[in-house]
């Protein structure tokens, strides 16, 4: 009995803080109901199950909506699926970085390559992105701690980004 009483408190906080980012979230155009915010909560119950994770608090997800809520790829239609997607790769990415990278910093990579690299893609930031960032780290590559995990997808990224003048090149020489 105990334990569902203390099960039900850590919900009821994760929610609080949850909605209280809402304060924040409005000037970006986002707002979460207590039915969100319940979703939420219960999708962490899950994911921490799955990556057999133990997190106390209010969770990671309150970071996850500052870092962003300001984000073009993110509209109130797919806010609460995008967190939980969000919230999966965050916990299996910290897993499979051994922890070695510290939340911010994980937040701060994931955030940079959702809006860059991968032009809001949650597939692609969990496969292509973080993956190859995740396999340097347990190579032993530590030199995002300077970082803060900021600009460092660019070290390691084999695959080949669109260029605008090769594609007007492109252009001009199917016309001829």
């Amino acid at each position: 009995m105990e334990k569902n009483w203390m099960e039900l408190l850590g919900q009821q906080n994760q929610i609080k803080a949850v909605l209280k980012t809402n304060e924040y979230t409005t000037k970006c155009g986002l707002v979460l109901t207590e039915q969100d915010a319940i979703i939420l909560s219960r999708g962490r119950k899950s994911a921490l199950r799955e990556q057999r994770r133990v997190e106390f608090g209010e969770g990671i997800i309150p970071k996850l909506i500052y870092a962003f809520a300001d984000s073009p790829y993110i509209n109130q239609d797919n806010y609460v699926q995008t967190l939980m997607e969000l919230q999966d790769l965050f916990y299996r990415f910290k897993n499979e970085m051994n922890d070695e990278i510290t939340d911010d910093e994980l937040i701060n990579f994931m955030k940079e390559q959702f809006d860059t690299i991968c032009f809001g893609d949650l597939e692609y930031l969990g496969g292509a992105c973080m993956e190859v960032f995740a396999e340097a780290i347990r190579a032993g590559y530590d030199d995002y701690h300077y970082s803060e995990g900021y600009g460092e997808y660019q070290k390691f990224d084999m695959v080949p980004r669109w260029d605008y003048q090769l594609f007007v090149k492109a252009l001009e020489d199917l016309e001829s």
